[in-house]
């Protein structure tokens, strides 16, 4: 396998930059480079990859979007237990093993994944909603009653 490492320019950006749009693509990088240096050495069985995750915190339900392009509908699980929203799923190889062509470039990752989300409130197990569309997948998961804003009344004596 042939594995290409992305470079950066250094020439100066004719417009203004942020300081923080540099860190943000320096970790970026960074993040890269860390990926590259473990590709290929984990083994058969375990999470090889891990996709993004949005969290959201809504008045009434939490809501988490997961982007997993690729990846069919009946390859996923979902899960929850005692707080934790558990996520996996594999993305299949476009070619067998052994029977790869040869690669200029490899960005994107294939086998096994899974995720697991310590939630930070307590949901409605039983009102759990997922769906798939487009290559994102989409969870809704109702709060409890007792996780919901409640409004407090302030008496003036």
């Amino acid at each position: 396998m042939n594995i290409t490492i992305p470079t950066r320019s250094t020439q100066l950006p004719t417009t203004a930059w942020s300081p923080l749009e540099r860190l943000s693509a320096l970790r970026q990088d960074m993040d890269r480079l860390w990926e590259l240096s473990f590709a290929g050495r984990s083994t058969q069985g375990t999470a090889t990859w891990s996709p993004a995750v949005d969290l959201y915190d809504e008045a009434e339900q939490l809501v988490a979007k997961v982007e997993l392009p690729g990846i069919t509908r009946e390859s996923l699980e979902v899960n929850y237990q005692d707080g934790v929203l558990s996520i996996c799923g594999e993305r299949k190889a476009d070619y067998p093993a052994g029977q790869e062509p040869d690669c200029y470039r490899a960005e994107r990752p294939t086998g096994k994944f899974s995720r697991d989300l310590t939630l930070p409130v307590p949901v409605q197990a039983d009102k759990i909603q997922a769906s798939y569309k487009e290559g994102v997948l989409s969870i809704v998961l109702p709060k409890s009653e007792d996780a919901k804003p409640h409004k407090v009344e302030v008496n003036v004596s």
